[in-house]
């Protein structure tokens, strides 16, 4: 029993020891497990159950806020089971660390180093915000969006006649605001395609949660006069964020054959959630992926992997990822030596940082569809749009998802994983375990 005790004792010693990116990864590893194991447990499945590689499939898209399913969550698990879905939905949303951050605040005021470090690399923040104010922050104001997005569903799913209107009202909220994808219609919003308050609904759900947490704590700092300003970093993410939505949008709207036939109004709005679904990496649709065009794919394939904000609940290469090489090249273009936004110079440590991310993406990218090509027997449009769903954390799919060999399905497991914790962030932790931590103390810019 001491060799036992002396034994833990020194695991726990070696683990608390980890670089902060290997603490993370090991984090989001403990969900997925403990998560595989409910979600095994028999009643908590409805009919013949479900296999063990298929409950780790949905633990870990659960967990990286994917929305890619083997099963169908509504006929596969019973309400039990649909719960352990939305937890773990929230806890991959929130991020590794918050909660646990959060019950120790509730009883001291004061992280140690070592969690704020981690924190930091969970959380991708600038230098300028505080981590034990940020995650009463994120806390809060997680439960009051999904609260106001839950009673928002509630009155218009009554209005509809949903079955089970109010924990379906609560299930899409959750899964809407974490941009998980998760739903319990197993043609996700097909139904709802052209009912305006739905639509509006989950996608303001959806960009309240990709924005990203710094932006929201950004502006209420300003609101209250502690800063003069919101941070490069928010600025950069509204932005980036607005001028995507609206190109995608409009380049589904002249473009996408399926739509054409739908009015004018309806015509807008379905090509503005399938633009707003990839952009935020929510993952649900109004329209079948599996029948829209070459063109589209290939403009959704492109939002995907630029995907969400830092911070926020998304995934993908992060738009100020995107904004610094758009950066870059446009500097070239000049003839610049410094790249800038509004008058301000990005510290090359972050541009470095930026091209990084982007090498490890496509890297990782790559791989997925080459070993996809390998085990699978799909189109090759149909294989990339899968790997890039699974790595940028989206979760829309061409149909294939279920169809997928015990191999493929593993390869899927693996880019959702590593699009959860971010490839940038997967590679250190797998490589070298130095992770660091975001920002100088001149720099409010996180990427």
């Amino acid at each position: 029993m001491k060799k036992m005790l002396e034994a833990l004792s020194c695991f726990i010693s070696g683990v608390r020891n980890l670089p902060p990116a290997r603490l993370a990864l090991l984090g989001y590893l403990s969900y997925i497990i403990i998560g595989w194991i409910l979600l095994s447990l028999p009643f908590v499945q409805k009919g013949m159950g479900v296999g063990p590689l298929d409950n780790l499939f949905t633990a870990t898209s659960a967990v990286s806020t994917t929305g890619l399913t083997t099963v169908s969550v509504a006929d596969s698990y019973n309400i039990w089971g649909q719960l352990i879905v939305m937890v773990l939905i929230q806890l991959g949303g929130i991020g590794y660390m918050t909660l646990g951050s959060f019950v120790i605040l509730s009883k001291t005021s004061v992280l140690s180093e070592r969690r704020q470090a981690v924190g930091r690399v969970v959380f991708s923040l600038p230098a300028t915000f505080r981590l034990d104010k940020f995650v009463r922050s994120v806390i809060l104001f997680t439960l009051l969006i999904e609260a106001a997005g839950a009673l928002a569903l509630y009155l218009i799913f009554i209005d509809v006649g949903v079955a089970r209107p109010l924990w379906s009202a609560v299930f899409h909220s959750v899964s809407a605001f974490c941009t998980a994808g998760f739903g319990l219609y197993n043609n996700s919003f097909e139904g709802f395609s052209g009912h305006f308050f739905v639509n509006t609904v989950i996608a303001a759900l959806s960009y309240l949660g990709a924005i990203g947490f710094i932006v929201f704590v950004d502006i209420w700092r300003r609101l209250k006069g502690k800063v003069q300003e919101i941070t490069l970093t928010s600025k950069i993410i509204l932005w980036t964020t607005f001028w995507l939505s609206l190109a995608g949008t409009a380049l589904i709207y002249i473009a996408e054959p399926t739509i054409q036939s739908m009015t004018p109004d309806k015509r807008l709005m379905a090509a503005f959630f399938q633009a707003m679904t990839a952009m935020t990496t929510v993952g649900f649709n109004t329209i079948s992926i599996s029948d829209i065009s070459r063109a589209t794919l290939l403009v959704i394939i492109f939002l995907m992997i630029i995907g969400a904000s830092p911070s926020g609940t998304g995934g993908g290469l992060k738009s100020t990822t995107f904004s610094a090489i758009f950066g870059v090249m446009r500097s070239a273009l000049r003839g610049e030596r410094e790249v800038r936004f509004w008058r301000r110079p990005v510290p090359l440590e972050r541009v470095w940082t930026a091209i990084a991310g982007l090498g490890f993406y496509i890297t990782a990218l790559v791989v997925g569809t080459y070993l996809l090509e390998l085990t699978e027997n799909f189109g090759f449009e149909q294989i990339l749009f899968e790997a890039a769903s699974a790595l940028g954390t989206v979760g829309l799919s061409t149909g294939i998802t279920s169809a997928l060999s015990n191999i493929g399905k593993v390869i899927i497991i693996l880019l959702m994983f590593c699009g959860r914790l971010g490839p940038l962030t997967f590679g250190i932790a797998l490589i070298s375990g130095k992770a660091k931590v975001s920002g100088k103390q001149d720099n409010d810019l996180a990427v």
